[in-house]
């Protein structure tokens, strides 16, 4: 199985279009210790010619022109067979407006974030014609089929969408994790938000050859301490990475290869030479960028 990383940024990108924190600055004057990064999304394929994308990022069009092997081989064409969704939020779904040119699609997802896909254009904006979009459905601990891939979903800690929060009741439908295998034994976990530890989510991880785990903050306060935002991580649904309850100590005990992705952009992690990218490494963990690729 093949994997591109297409964007490793958590919602807004780095640097995000309105944040004067000291990483964006220093990403903007072109310091070498950072990297810019597009919001997160990735691409499986189990032949290296047509393509799973894992979440559609706002940058969506930007990682395809990137990334040579999404490219179209015709006057219309396009390698992408498919789409999965792990959830509804809009740095995961806002791609699906670039993609509505004619060309059909399949997605992947859950009753609980079509239903919140529902609520938008989203969805009619791809159904401009009968055979546009197929949609298949996700159900919790079934695995289904796609390319080439068996994909199965479960139940991720988090919560619904900020634009949905009001609309109905939260479900574990929600936010969701994929293992996703290939039938050479190949094998890789995709969890790009995770509100807690908790859920069966260990369990499944502990088979996994390759494991992308949600990165996005690396204390609980970050952005209380940078006068950002009053929301701690666990507010917003996130997993810390760092200190002694953080996501680190976990994936460190974990067999197979580590890569936290969705990083947000005040994250120290991004900075080279931090020591809390040293911690990471250290442990075992990588971190994923932009046009990343590897095979599981």
């Amino acid at each position: 199985m093949r994997i591109r990383v297409l964007g490793a940024a958590a919602g807004g990108g780095f640097p995000q279009w309105n944040c004067g924190c000291p990483n964006c600055e220093a990403v903007r004057r072109g310091d070498p210790a950072f990297r810019a990064a597009t919001q997160d999304s990735l691409a499986v394929s189990a032949d290296g010619d047509s393509w799973l994308l894992l979440n559609a990022s706002p940058d969506i069009r930007a990682q395809i022109h990137a990334f040579p092997g999404l490219h179209p081989r015709a006057a219309r064409h396009s390698p992408i067979a498919g789409i999965v969704l792990t959830n509804g939020d809009l740095d995961h779904i806002l791609g699906l407006f670039s993609l509505r040119e004619s060309t059909p699609l399949v997605l992947y997802a859950t009753d609980a974030v079509r239903a919140g896909l529902g609520e938008n254009v989203i969805l009619r904006t791809l159904q401009r014609f009968p055979e546009q979009l197929t949609l298949r459905r996700l159900v919790l601990g079934r695995p289904v089929q796609a390319n080439g891939l068996e994909i199965e979903a479960f139940a991720a800690p988090g919560k619904r969408p900020v634009h949905l929060e009001r609309v109905s009741a939260p479900t574990p439908e929600d936010n969701i994790g994929l293992v996703i295998r290939d039938a050479a034994g190949g094998s890789m976990a995709y969890i790009p938000g995770v509100a807690a530890q908790g859920g069966d989510g260990h369990a499944r991880l502990a088979g996994v050859d390759t494991i992308f785990f949600d990165g996005t903050f690396w204390a609980s306060d970050e952005l209380v301490r940078l006068g950002l935002s009053k929301a701690r991580a666990e507010d917003m649904a996130h997993w810390p990475v760092g200190g002694a309850a953080g996501s680190l100590a976990v994936l460190a005990g974990l067999p197979g290869r580590k890569i936290l992705t969705h990083v947000n952009n005040t994250n120290p992690i991004l900075r080279a030479d931090s020591p809390e990218r040293r911690a990471v490494l250290a442990a075992g963990v990588e971190i994923a960028f932009d046009g990343m690729e590897l095979k599981a």
